[in-house]
């Protein structure tokens, strides 16, 4: 059975996160999307990550974790994807419960989510993890369901 790691990208690993990131794109027809600049950004800013899913050396799966300061104490949960040929696995599950313990560590309190109708299953995931419909936290063209959840006090 592989052995499976989340961790932090690092900029050597860039390269595999814009990877899925473009899957991610080209899987729910992203409109607004990241370009390698902001990826890197999201790398090299310590209150930002991109955390990556590895089955073995094989890159699985990604989530990004961004703050947002125009609200207090709030992050925003962005890009889960694992590679179709590794679902059903967990990782989804893991990969959301490493950004939330992140985002516990940058003091949020709330994490923020956005996504469309089309994605019935995802909508689903957020849901059984604790994420609940809220009114629109932000200008997303493509959004059409904003959800959020209260982080658990340490």
């Amino acid at each position: 059975m592989p052995h499976l790691t989340i961790r932090a990208v690092t900029a050597a690993e860039a390269e595999d996160a814009y990877s899925l990131i473009e899957e991610y794109y080209e899987a729910v027809h992203v409109i607004a999307r990241d370009d390698r600049a902001q990826i890197l950004q999201y790398i090299s800013d310590p209150e930002s990550c991109i955390l990556l899913a590895y089955s073995d050396s094989t890159p699985a799966g990604c989530i990004l974790y961004r703050p947002l300061p125009h609200m207090v104490s709030a992050g925003e949960v962005k890009r889960l994807y694992v590679r179709p040929a590794f679902r059903r696995r967990g990782i989804a599950e893991r990969l959301l419960e490493a950004l939330e313990q992140f985002a516990s560590g940058r003091d949020a309190e709330w994490l923020y989510l956005d996504t469309t109708d089309e994605l019935q299953a995802a909508i689903s995931f957020y849901e059984r993890h604790g994420y609940a419909r809220c009114e629109r936290y932000n200008d997303n063209p493509q959004a059409t369901i904003f959800m959020r959840k209260k982080l658990a006090a340490d």
